[in-house]
């Protein structure tokens, strides 16, 4: 280990993301493993509109919904390893053999401006560590829109999000597995797969750290930005 990475060790200790706890090492606290609302095999794949699948490991709620908003809007990064991972492990056994290359959704320039990061690229990154593989960057936020979050009505979420990415790279003849923290409505992650559809992607599956649950989800559950 090198000395600098000593002395944050000790002036900044790993903790977990979801209890806060200090740990020996950057992950999840064994508690945390045992106790977090795991969406399990039978709620962790959804298919959203136009017939996309999404995989996600967690249910958006307690710990987890404060673990992703401390992470957003917090600079909780810590959080971005162990729920990278969390969501790789979701993709290899809910989609696997669906992709061959890792993408993400992206912020606008403006909010990366403020908040100094992109959740999802971190989220991409630790995802594709596992594969030995980077993401790549296929998409591109046009317009700084409203955020998701500040939208109650699932009909004001689908527009919003309307003409706001564009391909950028070489997504043509790929099959995208496109990495976002949370899918709520899934209207984020619709849009930014139908843009990359329309630029030739052969095909695209979708992971996110957590899903809202079905009875949240009606009521107008709040993730996304």
């Amino acid at each position: 280990m090198k000395l600098t990475d000593a002395l944050l060790d000790l002036l900044f200790p790993p903790k977990c993301p979801f209890c806060r706890r200090v740990l020996d090492a950057p992950g999840m606290c064994p508690e945390c493993e045992k106790t977090l609302p795991w969406t399990g095999n039978a709620h962790g794949l959804r298919e959203l509109r136009s017939g996309l699948p999404c995989a996600a490991p967690l249910w958006y709620e307690g710990p987890v919904r404060e673990a992703v908003r401390r992470f957003k809007f917090h600079g909780g990064v810590c959080a971005a390893g162990p729920l990278g991972e969390l969501i790789a492990q979701a993709a290899a056994e809910r989609l696997s053999g669906a992709f061959d290359t890792v993408a993400w959704v992206p912020i606008s320039a403006k909010r990366l401006r403020k908040r100094g990061y992109d959740q999802s690229l971190l989220l991409a990154e630790a995802a594709c560590k596992l594969w030995d593989v980077a993401p790549e960057r296929l998409l591109r936020k046009v317009r700084d829109n409203p955020a998701q979050s500040s939208l109650e009505r699932a009909g004001d979420r689908w527009k919003n999000v309307q003409g706001v990415y564009e391909a950028v790279g070489n997504p043509a003849g790929k099959r995208v597995l496109l990495i976002d923290d949370v899918c709520s409505t899934g209207a984020t992650l619709v849009s930014a797969a139908e843009t990359l559809r329309r630029a030739g992607a052969a095909g695209v599956v979708c992971a996110a750290g957590a899903f809202p649950r079905p009875e949240e989800e009606n009521r107008g559950e709040k993730g996304k930005e």
